[in-house]
């Protein structure tokens, strides 16, 4: 026993079935599914057997407004001359109307149940195939959970692994600046740049400010300290005289 029988059309039991080919819906549910060959020629019959209703139901009301007119002929000749004889001629097309009435009638009365029968039939394909589809995508949603898992546990590794590598460059770069000083440096051509407030870890050498200016600056400083000192120490001695 497959699925439609043991499952789906149980389900199915005692329930009112919308007619799938009218409902915009059915379409929306199906779009971007491949219709199986079953499920194209079960919707063609469907459609075919509404049109049919449809074209019935037409027929029958312009066959019972024509009768209608009929009878409405028999009753204002009843006063002419040639009353019978026109009498005749309405009532033989009003058994005809009666006739063609009773014939559609009848394939009224199937046509319901044959719709029911291939709409029942469309909707437990329908169902077997979006269990189909449903199943295929909760698997692939599973694969890619533990893609996405694996990449985010890949992707902290790494972020760790970038910021030992940072933090090996800034130690790297301060302690060679402290024992090289910045013209070696430069021979090596280095590139990296740790900026204004590298991450050094703590108890590592930080790295010491090299520019010529502040050399210069710290140098005259020192000068005028010593010479202002010997100033200092002259214009004691000559007060002391």
């Amino acid at each position: 026993m497959s699925r439609t029988d043991d499952v789906f059309r149980p389900a199915l039991k005692g329930k009112k079935i919308p007619i799938i080919s009218l409902d915009n819906k059915w379409y929306k549910l199906m779009a971007g599914i491949d219709h199986t060959p079953e499920m194209i020629e079960k919707e063609k019959k469907l459609k075919d057997l509404l049109k049919q209703q449809g074209k019935i139901n037409n027929e029958l009301k312009s066959i019972r407004k024509k009768k209608a007119e009929l009878m409405d002929k028999i009753v204002n000749v009843m006063d002419e001359d040639d009353a019978d004889t026109k009498h005749a001629e309405y009532s033989a097309s009003i058994n005809e109307c009666n006739a063609m009435i009773d014939k559609y009638q009848d394939e009224l009365l199937d046509l319901p149940a044959q719709i029911n029968e291939v709409n029942i039939a469309l909707m437990l394909d329908t169902m077997e195939v979006c269990y189909d589809v449903i199943k295929e995508k909760t698997e692939k949603e599973k694969e890619l959970d533990e893609w996405i898992a694996g990449i985010r546990i890949e992707l902290k590794k790494n972020v760790v692994r970038r910021q030992e590598c940072k933090i090996k460059i800034q130690q790297m770069y301060s302690y060679m600046h402290d024992i090289f000083g910045p013209e070696v440096i430069d021979i090596f051509d280095m590139q990296y740049n740790p900026g204004d407030n590298p991450i050094v870890p703590p108890g590592s050498a930080k790295p010491k400010k090299t520019e010529s200016g502040t050399a210069e600056k710290a140098q005259n400083g020192s000068v005028q300290d010593s010479t202002g000192t010997a100033e200092n120490s002259n214009n004691n001695s000559n007060s002391g005289v």
